[in-house]
């Protein structure tokens, strides 16, 4: 068993621990209890290098006390609206 920590570099840091065997999925899973989100919004990286859901924890070799960056996924469907960007059929 190990016990990785997610950090998303605005203050929050996630620990979670849970076996070498597991996917990528499941680490996700067990990380949504302390953030909050659904598990299919949160990326994992660690240096440009952006983890799969279907590979397991032990072929990226990651190891006890690793530290995971975590981001959030923008929705597919949500469309980002400024100022002055409105078309005829929003208003």
């Amino acid at each position: 068993m190990v016990q990785v920590l997610c950090n998303n570099w605005l203050g929050k840091k996630v620990y979670v621990k849970c076996n070498t065997d597991n996917l990528m999925r499941d680490l996700k899973k067990l990380s949504v209890s302390q953030t909050g989100t659904c598990w299919n919004k949160i990326i994992l990286k660690k240096c440009y290098t952006i983890f799969k859901d279907h590979m397991i924890l032990w072929d990226y070799e990651i190891h006890d006390g690793m530290n995971l960056e975590l981001y959030y996924q923008k929705g597919q469907n949500s469309k980002a609206v400024f100022p002055g960007n409105f078309l005829k059929d929003d208003v």
